[in-house]
């Protein structure tokens, strides 16, 4: 069963965005999946770094298009990002040393974060964004 479902609630009305937005759902449920069938550590620590990588590459789309079209609230967006890059790495790294497992509330975190960003931050440059021909 899925830890989060993709609907339209988490639609942002730009496709590409949608579309990454959908790959980040789909790979918290691959971890939340392999941490429920006991996957070994190296499993774990594999998805936990595609996720890591695939997060850099969402992050630089939306911030390419804050900059191209002098989105306003680009600043505050950025520094969620860049908390949530550093919530996750330091999270990789007590992971690899062994210092802390998967848990679900690590998952939770993962799962509410993600969620409430695209139903809060993202959503509020949707308009922005579609104004300027983005979809």
């Amino acid at each position: 069963m899925s830890l989060i479902l993709w609907n339209n609630g988490l639609s942002v009305n730009i496709r590409s965005i949608d579309s990454q937005h959908q790959r980040l759902v789909e790979m918290i449920n691959k971890l939340h999946d392999a941490m429920k069938k006991g996957e070994s550590n190296t499993a774990l620590s594999g998805i936990l770094n595609d996720m890591a990588s695939y997060t850099l590459v969402h992050f630089k789309t939306e911030e390419e298009l804050f900059a191209k079209f002098n989105y306003l609230q680009k600043d505050k967006h950025i520094a969620e990002h860049k908390e949530f890059i550093k919530n996750v790495s330091s999270f990789i790294e007590e992971f690899k040393a062994g210092r802390k497992t998967l848990s679900l509330d690590v998952m939770n975190f993962l799962t509410q974060w993600l969620s409430q960003h695209i139903k809060g931050e993202d959503k509020a440059y949707s308009t922005f964004l579609n104004s300027k021909g983005v979809v």
